[in-house]
């Protein structure tokens, strides 16, 4: 019935988005319309949606009849049929209806790839296109972003007129960073969005669930189809006491990723609530939930409050404040005595301020504690570089805050000890500091206000002051640490904190000083201790929005041509992979067996490697090459087992594939933990791989891997993990009957000793459709019978 009810509406579709399409869709959003207020200034003519959510509510709680938590109310009142569908928290998958997709340029290409590939003619909900990752760090904001138009001018000329074509917002690069634009324009109270980025979860601070998801999952809700994810848990944080002094939201996070891990987050949202709520701003509670990604959460959320309807109004939203109010109990907020699955509390006036890494954001230490961890541990004490801004902190506040730091050292004759890099987070920041006098301060300072763009955040840095290979430190407001991530230097210690402790860090220069208590020599020779940070929450004079950098969709783009040249090294139109062949998936060749840490910046390097995020056969080039081999401990080089030769993994992996021979990876736990990059999905499919087999999956990797047609299996018994060797040979058995909960059969052939062990996956019915159709996009035209 749900494949005849797909088929049907896409039959539909096919007589034009603005014929009997266009009737549905304004049909299916006049339930949404009862509150004529607009979610936002650019989709005029979408309302809010809280008249119709409140009814699937209630319908939701005639049915499961208890008290619910803030993020049930808004993920279950997004039910497709909300009468109908299971329930079940950590087991029941749900069918989602949006309310928009966003996407950052790397990430849109290919999902813009697949969405051409589908043959439907305009996006079915609110969608847009951020261009923030593409703009190389070098020497400034104006020159880099400057660079970047030119050298990039191919990909944003392809985003643009996709854009245009099929309905999408289209925001240019230097407009700011995708997470602070949705802040500052899209987000509110109650929202369901999807992005494809890992940090999505950063509108979580404005009381929506926001969710980082690959290309394919937006493709699927940019073409009107229910969106399906897996019933989350719900973590409570519940915060006491009240924020002052060095103390900042972002040790909130940092502390969270102490208690959790990397991976404690798995499955389950965060949802913060208790008095202490009130104490945090709007930007700071979404520096929160932005970084909480770093601990596997689907995604992160705070209840709707004052701070949050501050700056909607400040952000010319009060109309949305004023609609959010009136269903802030009863939507917006959790019910009294709803039960979580794990609680976790904090109480903010003891809370240290903290440092967290190097190499994983959740080795945290407190900055009491920094010098001697440091000293302990061997890290290099000097510190190089200090980075501040990012999409986790780049908010009028931050940088208010870390200006007084900055005038605080100057008012004693000093200045950073060290390059001090920021980052607007917006056009809009980037235009509001610089009228406000922050931007001169930083000057002063001896800081270079870079693009707003993400820069070094991911790797967008030429940086050149140490070598590949040697031994540093940085420390930064970002979110993200892992080894290589912000400048492809493996021996880099990066640490991230707070903007105001990488501030204090940078005018010390070492490792070794405590804001809190020790004393700096100013230019006098005299002591003195900084005083702690303050900062406007919001400017006094209003946002300036700086330059206009939207452009919207033209009513009607169905005249006009995407060309991609077939001769193009950075993009490439998308072939369909091929379908199972029904056979059991024997003797398959390990390619690698990656030992200890493997995020998808190990299987799919960004920095240099972003300019070949659409074209997916020049950027498989650099498939693991970031992984360690637990064969000989090295990087990007493995055993060719055809051969006897040892080479880069990609090299092997296309000779595998041109003589037919079928591969599998194998990895460890909380494998493809990380940016939510789809080519870390895609090119091992591309390169001929069936199967991915590990201890754990993060979440986001493992929905990427079935919508490319791979299986994404884990050991039932994870000490089997140590009976597969480089040389084994992998059966996957009776895949015929591959079914929901059902173990797949497995034999390891090793020197010719055969095991068998079992092997777990997630896969429901819709997901092994798309492994036995080749993809979900194949899966897709299969339903719509455009096979094209």
């Amino acid at each position: 019935m749900a494949a005849t009810l797909r088929l049907l509406k896409t039959q539909i579709r096919k007589a034009g988005y603005y014929g009997v399409d266009g009737q549905l869709r304004q049909f299916h959003a006049s339930g949404y319309a009862a509150s004529k207020v607009a979610i936002s200034k650019y989709d005029p003519d979408v309302c809010l949606p809280y008249d119709k959510l409140w009814e699937n509510l209630e319908c939701i709680r005639s049915r499961i009849n208890r008290p619910l938590t803030l993020s049930e109310k808004i993920l279950y009142s997004h039910l497709d049929e909300p009468k109908t569908q299971q329930i079940l928290r950590g087991t029941s998958y749900l069918r989602l209806r949006p309310d928009r997709v966003a996407m950052q340029d790397a990430t849109a290409q290919m999902a813009l790839l697949q969405f051409i590939s589908s043959g439907l003619k305009r996006v079915a909900v609110p969608s847009t296109v951020h261009c923030d990752h593409l703009i190389e760090a070098q020497i400034g904001g104006k020159n880099d972003l400057a660079r970047a138009k030119d050298l990039n001018k191919e990909v944003y000329d392809f985003l643009e007129s996709t854009c245009a074509k099929y309905g999408l917002g289209f925001w240019k690069p230097g407009s700011g960073i995708i997470h602070q634009i949705l802040l500052e324009n899209y987000c509110f109270p109650g929202l369901l969005m999807i992005g494809t980025d890992s940090h999505t979860p950063n509108g979580g601070g404005l009381g929506g669930l926001c969710i980082g998801v690959g290309g394919a999952d937006a493709v699927d809700v940019m073409a009107d189809l229910p969106w399906e994810l897996k019933c989350p848990k719900v973590i409570g944080v519940r915060l006491s006491g009240k924020i002052s002094g060095w103390t900042s939201p972002k040790d909130v996070i940092l502390k969270v990723a102490d208690i959790l891990t990397v991976k404690g987050g798995t499955g389950a949202i965060v949802e913060y609530h208790g008095d202490g709520v009130d104490s945090i701003s709007c930007t700071g509670m979404g520096t929160i939930c932005n970084m909480g990604a770093e601990i596997g959460a689907t995604t992160s959320v705070f209840p709707f409050n004052e701070r949050m309807a501050s700056y909607l109004k400040a952000t010319g939203r009060k109309a949305i404040a004023d609609e959010a109010r009136k269903y802030q109990r009863k939507l917006l907020s959790p019910d009294d005595k709803c039960a979580y699955d794990k609680l976790i509390e904090i109480d903010l006036s003891k809370l240290e301020p903290h440092i967290n890494g190097p190499f994983t954001p959740d080795l945290a230490h407190p900055i009491s504690k920094l010098k001697q961890n440091a000293e302990k541990n061997g890290y290099p004490m000097d510190i190089k570089v200090g980075l501040i801004g990012s999409c986790t902190n780049s908010s009028y506040e931050d940088m208010g805050r870390c200006a007084s730091i900055a005038n605080d050292a100057m008012e004693h004759g000093l200045k950073s000890k060290i390059p001090f890099n920021v980052t607007p987070g917006s056009e809009q920041i980037r235009a509001t500091i610089e009228r406000d006098g922050l931007s001169q301060v930083f000057d002063k300072f001896g800081g270079t206000v870079l693009a707003n763009a993400c820069g070094p955040c991911i790797g967008q840095w030429d940086r050149k002051d140490v070598k590949k290979g040697e031994k540093n430190t940085i420390v930064t407001s970002y979110n993200r640490n892992f080894t290589g991530r912000n400048d492809a230097n493996p021996a880099t210690h990066a640490f991230v904190t707070s903007p105001e402790l990488v501030t204090a860090l940078s005018i010390a220069g070492t490792l070794a000083f405590n804001p809190l208590k020790d004393e700096l020599t100013g230019s006098d020779g005299k002591k003195f201790k900084l005083k702690a940070p303050f900062g406007a929450e919001l400017p006094a004079k209003g946002f300036d929005p700086g330059m206009d950098t939207y452009t919207a969709p033209p009513a009607d783009g169905s005249n006009l041509t995407v060309r991609v040249d077939p001769k193009s090294q950075r993009l490439q139109i998308l072939e369909p992979f091929d379908k199972w062949d029904g056979k059991d998936l024997t003797e398959m060749t390990v390619l690698i067996k990656v030992k200890g840490k493997c995020t998808t910046d190990h299987i799919s390097a960004a920095g240099p490697w972003l300019k070949f995020r659409g074209h997916l056969d020049n950027i498989s080039n650099n498939m693991f090459i970031g992984a360690t081999n637990i064969e000989n401990n090295e990087m990007n080089k493995i055993k060719n087992q055809r051969t006897g030769d040892w080479g880069a993994v990609p090299d092997v992996a296309r000779d595998y594939k041109a003589n037919g021979i079928k591969w599998v990876a194998v990895g460890d736990d909380n494998y493809g933990e990380g940016s939510s990059r789809e080519h870390a999905a895609l090119e091992p499919r591309h390169l001929g791989g069936r199967a991915i087999i590990v201890k754990s999956f993060a979440r986001i990797h493992e929905t990427n891997l079935k919508k490319q047609g791979l299986l994404p299996l884990t050991f039932a018994n994870p000490s089997d993990y140590d009976k597969i060797q480089p040389s084994s040979k992998i059966s996957l058995l009776d895949l015929a009957n591959l079914a929901p909960g059902k173990s797949v059969e497995c034999e390891v052939k090793t020197d010719n000793k055969v095991e068998k062990i079992k092997l777990n996956h997630t896969l429901n019915e819709q997901q092994i459709a798309w492994f036995k159709a080749g993809s979900a996009l194949n899966r897709m035209k299969e339903l719509s019978g455009n096979q094209e």
